[in-house]
């Protein structure tokens, strides 16, 4: 039980809420990091997902890339990436763009799936109810097929942040940025508080990135929409078009 009052000490002790190692640079560390990946990872799989579940076309393809992506682990990927983005770039290409890599391959497939789950899994009916009106390819996708599937994609973008953020603090075992480096700097110390207040960090940042999602799928979704339960999961093979 010595742990829970170092970590308050831990807490409490003013010289760990400043300067370049203090809790906001390190909170605003990981956000960007973890904000870069995900707005990458956002342009590739929003784009990807939505064209894929209008069209139909190529979603077998789209599937099972996303699911290859889901098989590959974080800390793999960065280790693959890291002799290429060190030789561009000997500071960064060490300590930050492989955590960055890494992350936009884990966030891109929950994003993909989910948006192309829901705007292929808009009602037909009301789809062809909006054809019959004269509206065009581009107008339906727009007014009618994103706006019903957005709790979908909203939940595409809430999975993919949650894993974002937790994974991140992997940046710190290169040297990265972020809040793992409580959790790596604290183990290599046997600073047991230190490593705690990580841990509680992370998930303090992740529930409130919890908290804003659920506020935005509720403005997002349109009165008489259902939300979304959870992250749509990617089957094996993709459906054919109906």
């Amino acid at each position: 039980m010595e742990v829970l009052p170092g970590i308050v000490r831990w807490f409490a002790d003013p010289t760990h809420w400043q300067g370049p190692a203090g809790i906001p640079q390190r909170v605003l560390e990981h956000l960007l990091i973890s904000g870069a990946a995900l707005l990458v990872a956002a342009a590739v799989g929003l784009t990807a997902g939505i064209a894929v579940g209008h069209t139909r076309r190529w979603a077998a393809l789209a599937v099972n890339a996303a699911n290859i992506g889901r098989a590959l682990p974080t800390i793999a990927v960065m280790a693959i990436v890291l002799p290429v983005t060190a030789a561009m770039d000997p500071q960064n290409g060490f300590k930050v763009y492989p955590a960055v890599i890494g992350l936009i391959v884990l966030a891109i497939p929950p994003i993909l799936v989910n948006a192309y789950t829901g705007v292929s899994g808009v009602d037909r009916d009301i789809v062809e109810a909006g054809r019959a009106m004269g509206m065009r390819g581009s107008q339906l996708l727009v007014t009618v097929e994103v706006p019903l599937a957005m709790p979908v994609i909203v939940t595409g973008l809430r999975s993919a942040t949650s894993q974002v953020i937790a994974t991140a603090t992997l940046a710190a075992l290169f040297g990265g940025p972020g809040l793992g480096r409580y959790l790596v700097e604290g183990y290599a110390q046997r600073d047991y508080p230190m490593m705690f207040a990580g841990v509680i960090l992370v998930g303090v940042l992740f529930l409130v990135l919890e908290a804003v999602f659920a506020f935005a799928e509720a403005r997002l979704t349109p009165r008489g929409v259902p939300r979304s339960g959870g992250e749509a999961r990617a089957p094996l093979v993709a459906p054919g078009r109906p």
